[in-house]
């Protein structure tokens, strides 16, 4: 149990005295009451809304049942002492040992501390990257799949289980033209002069390898044959080759899926059938004509009768259609399929998409509503595209790949920690800048070096005082004054900082936290340049050297378990 939860039982119990003593109700909802350190640390070390958001059930004003909450919390050992601010908010100070006991929680919570540990977690399907298979990851795809894997963590460590799910869109029209381009590599593993690769075909060298299998194992057989014949073993040829690149490029960033979900099998399987059959039987999906497109109506227009899904009874601002009128599934219908599939499997959703995707969200959002009836808990992160720079320039395209900058090269240059890293230093629906040069700089305008320098100057603690021979076996941590447990309080922080993160879906935030959390120690350190008795390390007293090392592995440990949620390694060394 952490501090904000112990602080949580103890409201939850001075509510109950208070029930007990008749001044509230049996069974007042207390779902909206929170604890967490106030906007303004001089205010205290917690506070608590218990009683601005209970006065109007309890029939008093907020400030009345604020002293009286006040009154039961001051009862307890670890409150130094309880205020009442503005019109009922409570703000606690804490004992400096209720401090020094957190410090001690995070050293044997050690990787545990700050993760919630449920009887029955709900299950989370979390689907991110699902790039077309028609080639290796670029930089275009990595935010998301970083922002998407650093999510699926965060719901984990705080008590959910996570299905990390991959859609393969490999029944459109871009299949097609990945097993013609496929193609043209075969005839030229076996010889044949194709010269540039024509317009509208994929132009990367990747597809070479590609070629030159096929050519090994089918010999000449295709190279002059209909389409008709070799379409179909091209394209599933293709996409298993791009999926095995994406697998890989997707394992340099550390990141691995449980589930990779066909569209082709989909389909194949009747699904979007099934899911269209389930909507009709509820009036939700019906046979109507579109409205004519806005503007000047185009000569070749004409009204079709097509199979719409009633979204505007979603919030969708009109209804969607489900089909072609050719019959073919619209990608709307296709992915309303999916997610129905989805939604039978967990009891939340959450899609990662490009900023691109924007337009298509209402719908979705309508298609989950109605086909969980409202039930399952439905979100999409919008992920702005990333620009390359180097040195503040352009980074230029790549040759191989064809028309763009791959997450290979990239990860092999600055390394899995850095780009992991810097993809969670900006909210993911916000712009960003990745600058070669900037992400591997060694200053603290880069938190990627400013954390890691963190967390390395605290190995750094240990190895010194074992070189100085230096005894730090006994921890006596009433040595610790104010201001050192002031770094303590910020480290304690972490698993409010989970929960929050977690509830909003924004890994972010953890990234944030860490950088402030090494600011604070980095502050602490300094403070020795100038104060020789303020330093970590003191010869000449042993027993608070360790407990000051004591405190500093405790940050460590902090910072372990925020970059572990990341994905990123904690160096002991730069």
């Amino acid at each position: 149990m952490t501090l904000y939860s112990r602080f949580a039982a103890h409201i939850d119990a001075a509510l109950d005295a208070l029930e007990t003593a008749g001044v509230l109700a049996l069974g007042i909802d207390r779902r909206a009451v929170t604890v967490e350190p106030p906007r303004d640390a001089t205010h205290g070390d917690l506070a608590t809304n218990a009683a601005m958001v209970l006065a109007k059930a309890a029939k008093t004003n907020p400030r009345a049942l604020a002293e009286k909450i006040a009154a039961e919390l001051q009862q307890r050992d670890e409150v130094a002492a309880v205020e009442i601010a503005g019109p009922g908010f409570i703000n606690l100070r804490l004992t400096d040992d209720s401090w020094r006991a957190e410090l001690s929680a995070i050293m044997d919570g050690a990787a545990d501390y700050g993760r919630t540990i449920v009887a029955a977690p709900t299950s989370v399907n979390i689907e991110y990257v699902s790039a077309n298979p028609t080639g290796p990851m670029h930089m275009g795809h990595c935010r998301g799949a970083v922002v998407g894997d650093a999510l699926a963590a965060l719901l984990e460590f705080a008590g959910h289980r996570v299905i990390r799910e991959y859609y393969v869109n490999d029944a459109g029209g871009q299949v097609d033209v990945l097993a013609r381009s496929v193609h043209l590599r075969y005839r030229e593993a076996l010889g044949e002069d194709v010269g540039a690769i024509p317009e509208g075909l994929y132009p990367g060298d990747y597809l070479v390898p590609v070629g030159k299998q096929l050519a090994e194992e089918f010999g000449n057989r295709y190279v002059a044959a209909h389409e008709g014949e070799w379409l179909s073993l091209f394209r599933t040829r293709a996409v298993a080759a791009m999926l095995e690149l994406i697998k890989a490029d997707l394992a340099l960033l550390g990141i691995h899926h449980d589930l990779f979900s066909s569209e082709a099998a989909l389909q194949a399987e009747g699904k979007p059938e099934a899911a269209e059959a389930w909507l009709r039987a509820r009036d939700l999906v019906y046979d109507g004509t579109l409205e004519a497109p806005k503007g000047e109506t185009p000569e070749d227009w004409e009204p079709v009768e097509l199979p719409l899904f009633r979204s505007s009874q979603f919030g969708d601002d009109q209804d969607r259609p489900i089909k072609k009128s050719n019959g073919q599934w619209t990608y709307f219908g296709a992915d309303l399929a999916y997610h129905f599939q989805k939604a039978q499997g967990a009891d939340e959703l959450i899609d990662i998409w490009g900023a691109d995707h924007a337009g298509t969200v209402k719908r979705i959002q309508a298609a989950v509503a109605a086909l969980t009836e409202g039930k399952t808990r439905f979100d999409v992160k919008l992920v702005q595209m990333v620009r390359l720079l180097r040195g503040g320039e352009p980074v230029k395209m790549s040759k191989r790949a064809g028309n763009f900058v791959t997450l290979a090269d990239v990860v092999r240059e600055v390394g899995k920690d850095v780009v992991r890293f810097t993809m969670l230093t900006r909210r993911s629906d916000a712009q960003m800048d990745f600058d070669f040069a900037k992400v591997v700089e060694a200053s603290k305008d880069n938190p990627v070096f400013y954390v890691q320098y963190a967390h390395a100057r605290v190995a750094s603690l240990r190895r010194r005082a074992a070189e100085a021979g230096i005894d730090t076996s006994a921890v006596d941590l009433s040595r610790l004054d104010t201001e050192e447990l002031g770094l303590v309080k910020l480290a304690a922080q972490f698993p409010r900082v989970v929960e929050t993160a977690a509830a909003a879906r924004e890994p972010h935030r953890i990234a944030f936290y860490l950088y402030d959390l090494a600011a604070a120690f980095h502050a602490l350190w300094n403070v020795g340049n100038d104060r020789p008795d303020r330093r970590f390390l003191l010869p000449d007293d042993h027993a608070l050297t360790a407990s000051r090392l004591f405190l500093a592995e405790g940050v460590g440990q902090i910072i372990r378990n925020g970059l572990s949620i990341m994905g990123v390694e904690a160096v002991s060394e730069m």
